[in-house]
């Protein structure tokens, strides 16, 4: 590759290297080359890139297990494995399956540009290729990776493979370890039986390839590799982990070994020549097929037990959104069941208050009945005899002038007493006739009721608690008579008017007033007292409910009354009087009579 200065035709390029990231992109960079590697370390790193470099492809695998880069840059020939395996190794690994890689060479050849695009390279450069468009081929590859996930993942990591060389030749055993060690496997060497069943007992060992020389005459070779093949049988560990390869005699006598050892367990056998020189390449190809196989197996059963797990881990996810949803609907339906709770219970006062007014009304009627027909006998009677007494008294006053000075005195006075008699029982039958009158206050029969002789009816019942303290301004100008219940204007009236004169403190007024607006008949009763806070007006309609003191109330009355002006299909509501005083509105529907 020719020299350039670093960033050289990447001035554009340089504030784009983020690739709208906000940390630069990770290039790891493998060359063996130093001169080479620190120009295109400095090349990618003014261009904006954050490079990290390994000499070898081994070091390069390990690099990716601490961590995984945007994009790899590999030279093609290598010590050890080449770039090609390499890519193979990525691309067999879920870590760095979608990891781009770009492939550097000298030559020019393509067959190498075809064995590395083959191995699964994403992109083939020729190390002599212009900076400008080295540099761009590495954007373009990044802008093709895009977004797709993180960085790292959590898989499987690289791992080299692990040989076991059994020969009594030292320069043998030198030899297979320099041409394993290029193929980029951990080498491990034995002399004899008792060394290599050492090493392959030892706790911890992990091989992956074994290899034993058949021609060996300082021990029984055959012997050894069904000890090992019965090692390799017996330990959990070591079952189906490592391959056992015979390296033996390429002439047509060895048949017999072949089958002997093949009968141990052998499963490869080599010629000895294939081990040396130039054909050494045959036996560093036949392990690294053995390995690779066992390596796939390796990766195989990983990726089978993370699906594994991730079926689990669903599984237990399906099963916490069902637990989910069973205690949602659980928590709906606790829900539904307090909320229709509340509801029985509220209906439950409402029926309660309404069976304790019932009764009370019922009760109240009977007595006010009862008081009303007792009165009424003797009250005749008095008022028969009273009319008789006046009249004998007016007959003895025609013959006055016959009658002494004292006598005549007496007589006006007892004519003057009979009067006041007369007064007094014509306000007790009145009494009795509104008693008679509010002792229909059960009953539920629509009909016509005159409003001002029902508000005069309450208002006489009434007297007693409004007495001289409060005075009452009637403002009926709305219609004489409404279809309705007696109970609206009996009950209702002198409930609101009964809390009103409790609520004046001292002195005040009452005002009832009655309108029409077309379409309903309005009831207002306002006072001149503290009047209701807003934040109980909403509460004060509620059964049971009284801002009076404990003993002074029972908390029904406006709840009944609540109940009474909606069986009319009306409303109730309360406000601020012109004076800072209550309002009550009781609206009803006109209705035919």
């Amino acid at each position: 590759m020719s020299a350039a200065a670093p960033g050289e035709g990447a001035p554009q390029e340089a504030a784009a290297a983020r690739d709208g990231a906000d940390a630069p992109a990770r290039i790891l960079l493998v060359e063996d080359s130093e001169t080479q590697a620190l120009q295109l370390r400095l090349l990618l790193e003014a261009s904006g890139f954050s490079v990290t470099r390994c000499a070898t492809a081994e070091a390069a695998l390990d690099a990716l297990n601490r961590g995984v880069p945007d994009l790899v840059v590999a030279d093609y020939h290598l010590p050890g494995i080449n770039g090609d395996e390499l890519t193979r190794q990525m691309r067999l690994s879920l870590r760095t399956r979608a990891t781009p890689v770009l492939m550097l060479t000298e030559a020019k050849g393509r067959d190498l540009e075809r064995q590395g695009l083959e191995s699964g390279a994403d992109a083939y450069v020729p190390k002599s290729a212009d900076h400008d468009l080295l540099v761009l081929r590495i954007r373009a590859l990044l802008r093709e990776r895009g977004a797709a996930g993180p960085r790292e993942a959590a898989h499987g990591a690289f791992r080299r493979a692990r040989l076991l060389v059994v020969d009594a030749s030292e320069a043998d055993r030198a030899a297979l370890a320099g041409l394993f060690s290029q193929e980029g496997h951990e080498v491990v060497t034995a002399a004899g039986p008792q060394e290599a069943l050492d090493l392959l007992g030892a706790p911890g060992a992990v091989f992956d390839c074994v290899t034993v020389d058949l021609m060996a005459e300082a021990y029984d070779a055959v012997a050894l590799c069904a000890r090992i093949a019965a090692l390799r049988g017996e330990n959990e560990r070591l079952a189906g982990g490592f391959s056992l390869v015979g390296i033996g005699s390429a002439g047509t006598s060895s048949k017999d070994l072949l089958v002997r050892a093949f009968s141990a367990g052998v499963d490869d056998v080599v010629p000895k020549s294939a081990a040396k020189g130039a054909e050494g390449e045959v036996l560093a190809i036949r392990v690294r097929t053995l390995v690779r196989r066992k390596l796939l197996d390796e990766d195989n059963r990983r990726v089978a037990d993370e699906l594994s797990q991730h079926e689990r881990a669903a599984e237990r996810a399906r099963a916490e959104a069902a637990a989910a949803e069973a205690k949602a609907a659980l928590a709906g339906a606790l829900a539904q069941a307090n909320h229709d709770l509340e509801d029985a219970n509220r209906q439950l006062k409402d029926a309660q208050a309404k069976l304790v007014q019932a009764a009370k009304m019922a009760s109240l009627g009977e007595l006010v009945a009862g008081i009303a027909h007792e009165i009424n006998n003797p009250l005749a009677f008095i008022l028969a005899h009273q009319g008789t007494v006046e009249r004998l008294i007016g007959e003895v006053g025609a013959e006055a002038d016959a009658l002494s000075e004292p006598a005549r005195r007496a007589l006006v006075k007892a004519r003057d007493r009979v009067g006041s008699m007369r007064l007094g029982l014509g306000r007790i039958q009145d009494l009795v006739v509104n008693l008679r009158k509010f002792s229909r206050l059960d009953e539920g029969e629509m009909r016509s009721v005159n409003v001002p002789e029902a508000i005069d009816t309450v208002l006489a019942l009434l007297q007693h608690k409004l007495g001289t303290r409060i005075a009452v301004e009637r403002r009926l100008h709305g219609a004489s008579e409404i279809h309705c219940t007696p109970a609206l204007l009996n009950q209702v009236v002198m409930n609101v008017i009964g809390n009103a004169a409790d609520a004046i403190p001292g002195e005040g007024t009452i005002t009832v007033e009655t309108l029409s607006d077309g379409e309903n008949d309005l009831i207002r009763i306002s006072d001149t007292g503290p009047g209701v806070p807003e934040h109980l007006r909403e509460r004060i309609f509620e059964p049971f409910f009284t801002t009076k003191p404990v003993g002074s109330g029972t908390g029904l009355g406006l709840a009944i009354a609540y109940g009474v002006v909606q069986a009319h299909s009306g409303a109730i509501t309360v406000e601020t009087a012109p004076g800072g005083g209550a309002a009550f509105v009781i609206s009803i529907p006109r209705r035919a009579s």
